[in-house]
């Protein structure tokens, strides 16, 4: 399979791009924008965003900050955002019970 956007080969089953880092393949999965339950500082609404926008965390927490303190705006938005974006859902394991047997 070839990268369209740098045209180098790439593995069959990638999604992204070793070589330009662009995603790849016929059918790109829509994203949703929760709060992870893992890596999260105070409610991950910052997490959450980072992943859904493909930016760096750090990057979204300091323009989060600057806002905060220079218009006040991030104050009054994070707890918004907090109760607006849905959590992850909880990813249970499965049962122990008895093992699948090949037929």
């Amino acid at each position: 399979m070839y990268c369209n956007y740098c045209g180098k080969v790439i593995q069959d089953d990638a999604n992204v791009c070793a070589y330009c880092g662009t995603r790849v393949g016929g059918v790109i999965a829509r994203k949703r924008l929760v709060r992870p339950r893992a890596g999260r500082s105070i409610a991950g609404v910052c997490l959450g965003i980072s992943e859904y926008f493909d930016l760096d965390v750090n990057l979204v927490r300091l323009v989060w900050l600057i806002t905060a303190i220079m218009t006040g705006v991030g104050l009054l938005a994070y707890p918004i955002a907090w109760i607006v974006i849905p959590e992850e859902p909880l990813m249970l394991p499965m049962p122990a019970g008895r093992p699948a047997t090949n037929p």
